[in-house]
């Protein structure tokens, strides 16, 4: 991107990362968000899905540096040379995904998820799900712990936990992965185009309870859960050269 001369500072409450952004804003500067060519966040991943989400009606691209622990979305951090770093930075586009969701009240929630969305039994028993992608029911009964829908930059995170394949960040490709699959026995889930629609009933959901996550979005107590990509919203994320979002996912399966 050309260098940027109007660089907005977002950190997290960590004091590692608001004392990181004093020392940059003394040094380079500091713009509204809305002025700003560049946002350039402080912080984890987690704060990083949270800047991503706040800044998405905005045209400026978001560059983050780690101040937290995994870091997997950041750059590494460095209080030099910020603004040739940001000018040979690369782009990544990720298209998040939105949820629909009903819950017992009969109310309808809506939430977008960068990473992923995911259901989890919220009781002693193990959930019920009845799959249906596109409007055809692909699975009739999945009894399990949970089961999430991720996309490419997602499918690192609570995806690869739960033994979910990596996907290349290019790739026109969601990932439906299970959490502790009891029947159908140990069933590894599915990848499907990301031109699907992923709806989930909650069968028997007032003995076999199920709440819907989408990045830290709760819903509990659902009777469905409706997920798609949004190819509406471009989320813009800038990497320093040769470290971009390929490049990492393809170096997690080889550690």
């Amino acid at each position: 991107m050309p260098q940027a001369t109007r660089i907005a500072f977002t950190a997290s409450s960590h004091p590692t990362a608001a004392a990181a952004r004093d020392r940059l804003v003394a040094r380079y500067g500091d713009v509204p968000l809305e002025q700003a060519e560049v946002i350039v966040a402080l912080g984890g991943d987690g704060f990083m899905l949270q800047t991503l989400h706040q800044t998405q009606h905005l045209a400026a691209p978001v560059y983050g540096m780690n101040r937290g622990t995994v870091g997997f979305l950041m750059n590494t951090f460095s209080e030099d040379d910020l603004p040739l770093r940001l000018a040979s930075a690369e782009e990544a586009l990720l298209n998040p995904l939105r949820m629909r969701a009903l819950d017992m009240q009969g109310q309808e929630h809506q939430a977008l998820a960068i990473n992923e969305v995911s259901l989890l039994r919220a009781g002693p028993q193990a959930a019920k799900l009845r799959i249906r992608v596109d409007g055809r029911v692909r699975l009739e009964e999945l009894v399990c712990d949970g089961a999430l829908v991720c996309t490419p930059a997602g499918s690192t995170a609570y995806n690869y936990s739960a033994h979910g394949p990596i996907l290349p960040i290019r790739a026109d490709v969601l990932a439906l992965t299970a959490m502790a699959a009891f029947r159908p026995r140990r069933w590894r889930g599915a990848l499907l185009p990301n031109t699907a629609t992923v709806h989930f009933e909650v069968l028997e959901p007032g003995k076999r309870p199920v709440m819907a996550d989408a990045d830290g979005s709760s819903v509990r107590d659902v009777q469905w859960v409706e997920i798609r990509s949004d190819p509406t919203i471009r989320h813009r994320l800038l990497f320093d050269p040769g470290h971009g979002l390929e490049e990492r996912l393809i170096q997690e399966q080889f550690v």
